[in-house]
């Protein structure tokens, strides 16, 4: 096998391969003589078609399977002989014609970009560091609760955090909501299912209790046509509820999985969940920090074309699947996520260039605890285990997610780490 190789870009290579026409002579007369044998025909006994008629049949279809499979067996040695690192699978051309007793085929591709020595010792690392104190966790079950409390009718006047039903119509100009009647809706005072505004007017109303006020409608409200203006709104109360938490009891521990231990118990399930929670968005901010410093310091880095046209694909693929199941039919461009696509490609080639100077291999320990944290999130999590188990696209997913957060973790060991200490609402919602 003779091989040559030709610069035709800066990441553009262009590999011609010679390979002796005999290897690929050899291989057809195997399966000619292979179908030959098997092979069955309107005329002819099994086994006993004649070798020309099987050629004239099945001679081209045979050399170009033969031929292709040539081209599988000998491109890698050629790759590795050359010491070439295709970015994308090479595209192979050839006439398959024999000429001074050789095949020849050239594969055109780009290659990964040299990148050198990966210092990350001078990057500027923002850690980011907290944890989940008992005020969190009172914090959270206080949540739990309110997401199961129940409703009480009351017949006292409306105050914050009641549920109050109420009837209204509103005329901004000659527009009136709605054209006749009144619209029945209802809300929870100061959570801004409507608006502050509209919220606010109802403290000290109780049911029965009628109202004309004049309000100022937000930009943003779902009626288009009141939308920004100021309307004179007739309210009728309808009823008025307030909330009655359920009580810290064995019931309320049993509806979460809890059957044995009590409140010590709970608050220790509420709190591992917490803190793997916060586990996850720490290491999330992390990596976003490592990536961004590691990106801008290699921002003049030569970057396959094909491997941005292909993430930039990607993106748009994602983001249409995501505005139709939001029930929205939009369309995107490549260029919208140009420079998204540049950042995940240098990253990606980036975060694979450190593994492989420091020899940082996949920690199969580790794959096996982020698929059981992953499954924990599902009501069968041993179904989840099974289907990542037997899915190799879902688990090679996985496996380059824990990659990735070795070596970013490995980054932050080695780089010039500052330490921010925050609180656990600030890490998992910031404001800003």
């Amino acid at each position: 096998m003779q091989v040559s190789v030709e610069n035709v870009g800066k990441l553009e290579r262009k590999l011609t391969v010679r390979v002796p026409a005999d290897q690929l002579d050899t291989q057809v007369r195997r399966r000619l003589s292979d179908l030959g044998r098997n092979v069955r025909l309107n005329g002819f006994r099994p086994g006993k078609v004649p070798a020309k008629v099987i050629e004239q049949r099945f001679g081209a279809q045979v050399r170009g399977e033969a031929l292709s499979e040539l081209i599988r067996q000998t491109l890698p040695e050629a790759l590795q002989d050359q010491k070439l690192r295709p970015a994308m699978p090479p595209s192979v051309d050839t006439t398959g014609a024999t000429s001074n007793g050789e095949i020849e085929y050239t594969a055109t591709f780009e290659v990964v970009p040299e990148i050198g020595k990966v210092d990350v010792t001078t990057l500027e690392i923002v850690r980011v560091a907290a944890e989940v104190t008992d005020a969190d966790v009172d914090t959270m079950i206080d949540t739990l609760r309110q997401q199961r409390r129940s409703w009480q009718p009351v017949e006292r006047p409306a105050a914050a955090g009641d549920m109050v039903l109420f009837e209204y119509s509103a005329q901004a100009g000659d527009y009136r909501f709605p054209a006749e009647g009144q619209d029945r809706v209802g809300t929870v005072i100061g959570s801004a299912a409507l608006f502050k505004e509209l919220e606010d007017s109802l403290v000290g109303l109780k049911a029965g209790d009628e109202k004309n006020l004049s309000l100022n409608f937000p930009a943003d409200f779902r009626n288009e046509s009141l939308a920004g203006k100021q309307a004179e709104v007739a309210v009728k109360i309808v009823r008025v509820q307030m909330p009655e938490l359920p009580a810290l009891d064995e019931s309320f521990f049993a509806s979460f999985g809890i059957v044995d231990g009590g409140l010590e118990k709970f608050r220790e399930d509420v709190k591992a969940n917490l803190e793997r929670e916060l586990k996850g968005t720490l290491l999330g901010r992390l990596k976003n920090e490592v990536v961004d410093k590691l990106v801008s310091a290699y921002a003049e880095l030569d970057l396959p074309q094909g491997m941005l046209q292909a993430e930039a694909a990607s993106l748009v693929r994602q983001a249409e699947a995501q505005a139709r199941q939001q029930g929205q039919n939009a369309s995107f461009t490549a260029d919208q996520f140009a420079d998204v696509a540049r950042r995940r490609v240098a990253a990606g080639l980036l975060l694979t260039e450190i593994a492989t100077q420091n020899d940082i291999r996949l920690d199969t320990r580790r794959v096996g605890e982020t698929l059981q944290t992953i499954a924990s999130t599902y009501e069968e999590p041993q179904q989840v285990v099974e289907l990542y188990n037997n899915d190799p696209q879902l688990m090679s997913a996985l496996q380059s997610r824990v990659i990735e957060d070795q070596v970013t973790e490995w980054i932050a060991d080695h780089a010039k780490a500052i330490e921010q200490k925050l609180g656990f609402n600030d890490v998992m919602r910031p404001t800003a």
